[in-house]
């Protein structure tokens, strides 16, 4: 096992997890799969899974969170639609 398959995936940024991932699945493509790697290999894919959602719901619920507060500021912004320039009020 490599360094990076040893680390909580906690630590992973989101781009390392997901191409360790990608490695995973693409292993179980091979024609020789280890049966003593396979649930090694589907223990950690879980793991990746499992960090990587979590990752997905907590953005979302940042963004969700966020973009109404940006709306309002601007909808307080007034640009000329003909120069793109800020409009006082």
């Amino acid at each position: 096992m490599s360094k990076q398959t040893t680390q909580d995936p906690k630590e992973l940024t989101y781009s390392e997890a997901s191409a360790e991932l990608d490695e995973i699945v693409a292993s179980f493509e091979e024609v020789d799969v280890d049966v003593d790697e396979l649930v090694v290999k589907l223990e950690r894919a879980t793991a990746l899974v499992d960090e990587l959602d979590a990752r997905l719901k907590a953005t979302k619920l940042q963004v969700d969170e966020l973009a109404p507060r940006l709306a309002a500021v601007g909808d307080e912004v007034l640009i000329d639609p003909e120069t793109g320039e800020v409009l006082d009020d």
